[in-house]
């Protein structure tokens, strides 16, 4: 494997770095009028209008740079006065302008590896006329973290037009762009696609123009060619066939059928390894594979594809951890943080520069695996993940020992993430009072990972036929969850702490990261639950569309703080699955309510975090302004929420299905057709007066509440 550039963890992972003290360096916004298609590492931000427009974010992107930074289309010399666009799928959409003297103008933009513009002006006139129809486009040649930091500073790139193809390449022509016109098409020399078009009355032009990646001196095939028919992306095509939801439950049929959507659209490919299904983070600032986030996303998305999951586990597998490296912060068994491509020919995963400066991905791996053991993997594809995940808890274990009991983080090199647990903006973990903590932190949620990654190992251990590991492990497990109970929870706040800080305090700020908490089952103490139950479901946490980040009450919360007050849907659902555990039906039906209610608002899509306004101030959630969309596990948080309402636990390997359906007052009916699970396809039926299912797996047999 390629090692990482020397130097490579300086760029801000992940999310915005900045110091105490520091003015906020947030990622440069994608404006609301903007529109955004993604289909795997292809993406592209353009106006309501289809130009892209240069100076800001917009562009086509294709492996982490930026290779078309301007694209405006001229009627004879005149700009397009817009009318109306949509979007046609995630990688696709439509729009319709007219021109000057008022003729009709349509624009198609699609994406997959590289980009497809198809043209069409109408005559509406009753006489002949000729049409000049001209596209003018530039690049960059930006790498994606220039653009998301407005820190882009590129010299010119030298342009060559030859016929109908235009090629934008630089010095070393090794990286560039290639646009290549339709019949007809003449490039020239000042970066113009031209066609001179004659036109009779009531006729119609069309004419298209591909857009090609420049990289190693080659160009990347493209996967919408002008020279072929369009069809669905390969895995948005995929999620097509995933299963079906019919409910009267406000919000989830929606919800549901725009996350395969979604999903499909964010699915991305190892050139190295295509047969495995992999998810990136989020559009359009994390079009890779990243640990913690493609591990939560594939874990939600189980009830619709299985196989996303275990593409991700063993893609990180063949990427963990082998050897320290301070740069990248490296370490043996480490599950990694995020991958970026490099700047050479390959866009395979092992040859981008990776970094793992991340605390929680290593055990979430861990529980991952254990759960698609539970959801019917097979006795061989999980053994051959066995030796990551014995190496991912011998990391946790060296961890554990050296960080005075807990899984702690702290920057281990100047640039490194300053946070390393979700919330990882640098002001996201602080007091009650809004003082920062000191690190080595330790937060909550990440001990409650780490508990359920001894039990996960532990049974796996056991089934594989190593008892006395798994009772090592399950010891492990038991010990952290006693000492959890004591040092973590805050008697006078009735809570539990968001983190411990370097010299073992109690950092005291009320924060969403309890739900997660439940979610594990670390926290077994009855009244310690009702108490997080009750803060969950607050007016102080609790906005009317979901779980704020942070208690109201607390110093640094703000509505519109990345970590500090804002909602993010996946954070939201992985409280509702915690509540659901722990017993808490009406609770996390409440919050269901809410997320379901945010996701209709929004036409389906949820986004990565919106701000945590109420309801009552505003009638809509508040966007966000450099939020992703579409984002891997925002996406997925719908998939989760329709699992807890089904009380939906397998457990394959032990031959029982356990089914619990709680409905939501109000609702009478759940239909989920072709929900995967073993190879079996299984459609689940609730009703007001029961429910039925059909399709269960060989050997497998339904447990019930009442059993």
């Amino acid at each position: 494997m390629d090692r990482p550039t020397p130097g490579i963890a300086a760029v801000p992972w992940g999310a915005a770095v900045r110091e105490p003290g520091e003015g906020w360096d947030e990622s440069n916004p994608v404006p609301a009028t903007t529109l955004t298609l993604v289909e795997g590492a292809t993406f592209v931000i353009a106006s309501a209008t289809g130009d892209i427009d240069p100076g800001g974010v917009e562009g086509l992107f294709v492996g982490d740079t930026r290779i078309c930074s301007a694209l405006q289309l001229r009627i004879d010399d005149h700009v397009v006065e817009p009318l109306t666009s949509a979007p046609r799928s995630p990688s696709s959409a439509a729009f319709v302008g007219r021109t000057i003297d008022r003729q009709l103008v349509f624009r198609d933009l699609s994406v997959g590896r590289g980009m497809r513009v198809d043209l069409r002006v109408r005559n509406l006139a009753g006489t002949h006329r000729e049409v000049e129809v001209a596209l003018r486009m530039d690049t960059d040649l930006a790498g994606l973290f220039e653009v998301k930091t407005r820190s882009v500073i590129v010299p010119p790139v030298p342009r060559r037009a030859d016929g109908a193809t235009l090629r934008f390449a630089d010095a070393d022509g090794h990286r560039g762009l290639t646009a290549i016109g339709s019949e007809g098409a003449v490039a020239g020399e000042d970066g113009t696609i031209r066609w001179r078009v004659p036109l009779d009355a009531g006729r119609e032009w069309s004419g298209c123009v591909e857009f090609r990646a420049l990289r190693g001196g080659h160009d990347v095939a493209s996967a919408v060619s002008c020279d072929a028919p369009l069809t669905a992306p390969k895995g948005i095509a995929r999620m097509d066939e995933t299963p079906r939801c019919h409910t009267d439950v406000p919000g989830l049929a929606t919800a549901i059928r725009r996350a395969g959507e979604d999903l499909g659209a964010l699915q991305i490919e190892d050139p190295d390894h295509p047969e495995d299904v992999l998810v990136a983070a989020g559009a359009p600032w994390y079009m890779t594979l990243f640990g913690r986030d493609s591990i939560l996303t594939s874990w939600m998305a189980l009830v619709l594809d299985p196989d996303m999951a275990f593409g991700t586990v063993r893609a990180l597998a063949r990427l963990q951890g082998r050897e320290d490296v301070p740069e990248t912060e490296e370490q043996p068994g480490r599950i990694l943080h995020e991958i970026r491509s490099s700047s050479g020919a390959s866009l395979a995963l092992a040859d981008g520069h990776i970094y793992y400066g991340s605390i929680d991905a290593t055990p979430l791996f861990v529980m991952l695996v254990h759960e698609l053991w539970r959801w019917g993997a097979g006795a061989a594809r999980i053994q051959e993940l066995m030796p990551a995940l014995d190496a991912a808890l011998a990391w946790q274990e060296r961890r554990f020992d050296a960080g005075e009991g807990y899984l702690s983080y702290r920057a281990a090199v100047p640039g490194s993430l300053v946070n390393q647990s979700w919330k990882d903006s640098h002001d996201a973990i602080g007091f009650a009072d809004g003082r920062l903590a000191d690190p080595p932190i330790a937060t909550a949620e990440v001990q409650a990972y780490a508990f359920a990654a001894w039990r996960a190992g532990a049974a796996l251990a056991r089934a594989f036929g190593d008892p006395g590991t798994a009772e090592e492990r399950d010891r492990r497990a038991e010990d952290l969850r006693s000492r959890f109970a004591r040092d973590f929870w805050l008697e006078d706040r009735g809570a539990v702490a968001l983190a411990l800080d370097g010299a073992g305090r109690q950092v005291d700020a009320v924060a969403s990261n309890m739900g997660h908490c439940l979610w594990t089952g670390i926290v077994d103490e009855p009244a310690q639950a009702v108490a997080i139950a009750r803060w969950l479901v607050s007016p102080e946490l609790a906005s009317g569309w979901g779980v704020r980040t942070l208690a109201t009450s607390m110093a640094r919360h703000s509505p519109l703080s990345y970590h500090n007050g804002s909602v993010w849907p996946h954070d939201t659902a992985i409280a509702i699955a915690g509540l659901r555990r722990a017993g808490f039906v009406e609770e996390a039906h409440a919050l269901s309510r809410d997320l379901l209610l945010a996701a209709d608002a929004l036409g389906g899509r949820l986004p990565e975090l919106f701000a945590g306004l109420t309801a009552e101030e505003m009638v809509v959630p508040v966007r966000y302004p450099t939020s992703c969309s579409p984002q891997a596990w925002a996406s997925a948080a719908p998939l989760l929420v329709l699992r807890a309402l089904l009380g939906l636990e397998p457990d394959v390997p032990t031959g029982h299905l356990a089914l619990d359906p709680r409905l939501p007052e109000g609702s009478g009916h759940l239909r989920i057709e072709g929900l995967p699970l073993a190879g079996a396809h299984l459609t689940i039926d609730v009703r007001h007066d029961g429910f039925d299912v059909t399709g269960l797996p060989a050997g497998t047999s339904l447990a019930t509440a009442s059993d």
